[in-house]
């Protein structure tokens, strides 16, 4: 497999290049279950009320309008490092009435730009893997969170069954690029999204990889048979 990192350093650029089919991508490549995936989060938000979470690399937004439907959520920051997707994402949240208490600005998910403890959740959904230092976003994560704080990781993973592993498998190496080139016209960034998913640790590894950064009562939940996978730590 090719060295990637150079295009972590550029990932920035690349997701600008193709912010205006970005959502569009994911509901086809997905076949829209992308949808359910970010809405499972809101089953795992604590139930008490008025809490601040931040959303790192936040895209067009998307995790943030899946979890504007819990009550118990009163004020949403969003950052990412692509002024192209944010701005795509705050006229969705414009749509939504959802301006007032949602704040969506540049920001990198390895310095998060705000104070220690400052918010109750912490979350990034498919976007862990694009940084070039996945343990110092976690740190990062822990950093911002206030104590008893919760920190959720939505990510793709290498499912362990055999049977659903192989097909799977070929899908990322031969269907998906040529779906995503064919809606994006960019063959570098949907190659690129193969060779991230399965380079990134998952699993057992990841979740040694959130203790290392501080979190306590770390747990995975597979989604649509370890195809993703949700993460979920706690800030002691």
């Amino acid at each position: 497999m090719r060295d990637r990192e150079v295009s972590r350093e550029n990932v920035t650029e690349l997701f600008d290049k193709i912010s205006p089919v970005y959502d569009l991508a994911n509901r086809i490549i997905s076949l829209g279950v992308d949808k359910h995936w970010r809405n499972t989060l809101l089953r795992h938000i604590p139930l008490l009320p008025d809490q601040t979470l931040c959303d790192l690399a936040t895209g067009t937004a998307d995790q943030i309008l899946a979890l504007s439907k819990s009550p118990f959520i009163g004020k949403f920051y969003g950052f990412d490092l692509s002024t192209n997707m944010l701005l795509l994402g705050q006229k969705k949240l414009a749509k939504r009435g959802l301006r007032k208490k949602t704040l969506l600005q540049v920001g990198n998910a390895l310095g998060v730009p705000v104070a220690d403890k400052f918010c109750d959740l912490a979350t990034i959904s498919f976007g862990i893997r694009n940084v070039t230092e996945p343990l110092k976003c976690l740190s990062e994560m822990y950093r911002i969170l206030k104590p008893g704080g919760s920190c959720f990781v939505l990510e793709f993973s290498i499912p362990k069954s055999k049977f659903i592993r192989a097909p799977y498998l070929f899908y990322l190496r031969h269907i998906l690029p040529k779906i995503g080139f064919w809606i994006s016209k960019n063959r570098e960034a949907y190659s690129y999204l193969n060779e991230t998913i399965e380079s990134f640790p998952s699993g057992d590894a990841f979740l040694q990889m959130m203790k290392t950064a501080g979190f306590s009562n770390v747990k995975q939940i597979p989604l649509s048979f370890g195809i993703a996978s949700l993460y979920l730590g706690k800030k002691n």
